[in-house]
């Protein structure tokens, strides 16, 4: 089996935890905190809702921690955990409507000219602009790399309703780059002016 070598103060902070001990969880906390709010965010756009959604993921961490058998990675054990929490959270508070209607792209942006111009935050934004059940399965599927039917086991949909949403996530978000392309060149062509 992979055994992958932790440090010997992720080692020290695991084994704090397990016993409870008050000043490891919050050294842990610390440590994965603002990875884990990263991932949080793409799921859930109101920051506040997503902090609120990463207590409740490192609550579950914690509670949890003597399942962690040290096997694998312990960061993407807990990513697992708060992608499954963002998705609850989807589920009790926001009705995640799948789309229905496909619709095409005016015409495929300039990927290159984009990407240059285009800094990780408003790709973000952009992400979040998509409709809540785009998003999801964008990220689930882009992001966190899981399969069509891993997404339509934790959905609970098909596997064909979580390929049309990505199909469809992927449209929308062309038709935003688009947008953002058109912005970005009148931006360029006013400052040049």
């Amino acid at each position: 089996m992979l055994q992958i070598k932790r440090s010997k103060t992720e080692d020290k902070l695991l084994e704090g935890c397990r016993k409870g001990d008050r000043k490891a969880q919050r050294d842990l906390y610390e440590k994965y905190s603002p990875l884990m709010f990263a991932v949080c965010r793409r799921y859930i756009n109101d920051s506040a809702e997503a902090e609120d959604v990463l207590v409740c993921g490192f609550t579950k961490v914690f509670a949890k921690i003597s399942q962690f058998k040290s096997e694998g990675s312990f960061e993407g054990w807990i990513r697992r955990i708060m992608v499954n929490e963002a998705l609850s959270y989807i589920r009790k508070n926001k009705s995640m409507y799948m789309e229905v209607e496909i619709e095409k792209a005016d015409r495929e942006p300039d990927y290159s000219q984009i990407q240059d111009r285009l800094e990780v935050e408003d790709l973000q934004k952009l992400i979040d602009r998509l409709p809540s059940g785009y998003k999801t399965v964008f990220n689930l599927y882009a992001i966190e790399g899981f399969s069509h039917k891993e997404i339509a086991k934790k959905l609970g949909v098909s596997e064909n309703t979580s390929k049309s949403q990505l199909s469809r996530a992927r449209v929308h978000l062309q038709k935003l780059l688009v947008e953002a392309e058109d912005f970005l060149n009148d931006k360029l062509m006013r400052h040049e002016g």
